[in-house]
């Protein structure tokens, strides 16, 4: 790497962690070094719940999507709290983030601060730091329901576009108004236009977001080497706004999916829902070297491409944002082969990122010895590796 390219990539970590009745763990204090940071401990021991934890220094509700009340420890008062200290090329900042106990059944609870002031969103942690995460529940991302490779695909352009989560909470309160509309037997048009007139702004700027990010994220996928531990994939996009978009002004697709919108109300309140628009897209995956659909890949062969996708969005996040993200890889090196597990340990180290890593035997991180960070996780405790 170039020491331009260095520059680029400058790192933000995490270089102490504080949970307080979070999941498993009554009360934590870790001190935490750049680079790889392996998590080795039984199953059940509370790897995960570290990595979700993390997970909350990003807008969102984590990598389970879990509601507040079960983040919060079993026998606590309801609530939890989790406080970092991140240094990033800005300096030293202190971010906490939870909720208190009488917030726990509500999902609009969990409050921010950032050096202490209360920020005014979730989005600004993003100026401090990005987390980008795989687990085991995204095996079967390929195959799986539409739904989830949105919500990864989102993701993905959130780490590098901080307004989309904004724009996409935006147009989900549009959609379930219109909605609500719909199977209630409504015929006000001047409420149906205001409303439709919303999905289509920020529904087209959605799509508009999410191709930007397939363009770039191709670019930064041709950068793998052909032949490598992880192939190339072939991303693109499904859907009739992103389709639209490649070739006409956004202003002029906004007007069409608007006209769509009004045309279809009957086709829709006899659905009870609303049937075009950025919630129906898809994220389409090839296996380039195979000329195969990801999704009738091995499950070996998915795992590898769908690593390959998540590096090469780290290595386009850091050259777009100036931060490298922090990476959660969970139960990461199970189903590599030492070959793809030394690609990978070679790559983090290049992409001069965090990363957090878990497993069940510490000895697949073997090689990473001296180049690590080793914790044994244990039931409420995290103790260095002997």
């Amino acid at each position: 790497m170039t020491a331009d390219a260095k520059q680029l990539r400058q790192q933000s970590y995490i270089s102490k962690l504080t949970l307080t009745n979070f999941r498993n763990y009554a009360a934590l204090s870790l001190e935490l070094a750049p680079g790889a940071v392996v998590l080795s401990g039984d199953n059940g021991a509370g790897k995960t719940n570290l990595l979700e934890a993390i997970s909350f220094l990003t807008p969102g509700r984590g990598l389970r999507r879990a509601p507040y009340a079960d983040v919060a420890r079993e026998g606590g008062d309801g609530g939890f709290a989790l406080h970092a200290r991140i240094e990033g090329p800005e300096g030293q900042v202190e971010i906490g983030t939870g909720i208190s106990g009488g917030d726990a059944a509500g999902e609009g609870g969990r409050k921010v601060r950032i050096n202490g002031a209360p920020a005014r969103s979730a989005e600004d942690m993003l100026e401090w730091l990005r987390v980008v995460w795989l687990t085991p529940a995204m095996d079967g991302l390929f195959p799986g329901p539409a739904a989830d490779r949105r919500r990864f695909l989102d993701r993905l352009v959130l780490a590098i576009d901080p307004g989309h989560g904004q724009r996409a909470l935006d147009y989900e309160k549009a959609m379930r108004g219109r909605n609500r509309l719909l199977t209630e037997g409504s015929r006000d048009g001047a409420w149906f236009d205001a409303i439709e007139t919303q999905m289509a702004e920020t529904g087209v700027a959605i799509a508009a977001a999410r191709a930007e990010l397939v363009r770039l994220l191709a670019a930064m996928i041709d950068r793998l080497p052909g032949s490598g531990a992880f192939p190339q994939a072939d991303i693109s996009l499904a859907g009739d706004l992103e389709s639209a978009l490649g070739s006409a002004p956004a202003v002029d697709v906004e007007e069409r999916y608007r006209a769509a919108l009004a045309n279809g109300r009957e086709r829709d309140r006899a659905a009870g829902r609303t049937l075009d628009g950025p919630h129906r897209s898809d994220l389409v995956v090839r296996h380039r070297p195979k000329s195969m659909p990801a999704e009738l890949c091995s499950t070996g062969e998915q795992k590898a491409l769908l690593v390959g996708i998540v590096l090469s969005h780290a290595r386009l996040t850091g050259e777009m944002s100036g931060l490298t993200p922090i990476l959660l890889l969970d139960e990461i090196a199970a189903h590599l082969d030492a070959g793809r597990r030394a690609a990978l340990f070679s790559i983090l180290e290049e992409l001069n990122c965090q990363a957090f890593m878990t497993g069940t035997d510490a000895a697949l991180f073997s090689s990473l010895a001296g180049r690590a960070q080793f914790l044994t996780v244990d039931h409420g405790s995290v103790e260095p590796t002997g």
